[in-house]
């Protein structure tokens, strides 16, 4: 995860991109889920050669995603390790 700042504790702490929310990270760990993007841009793009790398909490991907014209693509997971 991007967007992380090192606190008076030495945690890192990382941001929503869009609403800028403080996500809750304890110990060096993230206690609640994000979105991660990551995306390398190339040849026809207006961004090529550059990384562009965001942060997500739920409730900004919940709003983005529920803007969508064509529903995202989900797939339940049966196992988790």
């Amino acid at each position: 995860m991007k967007r992380a700042v090192s606190d008076q504790s030495g945690d890192k702490q990382i941001y929503c991109n869009s609403c800028g929310k403080q996500l809750k990270v304890e110990n060096g760990i993230l206690k609640e889920d994000a979105f991660e993007a990551k995306k390398e841009w190339g040849y026809f793009s207006d961004w090529d050669t550059q990384i562009h790398h965001f942060n997500l909490c739920e409730e900004c991907y919940k709003k983005i995603t529920d803007g969508f014209q064509i529903p995202i693509e989900v797939i339940e997971k049966i196992e988790i390790l």
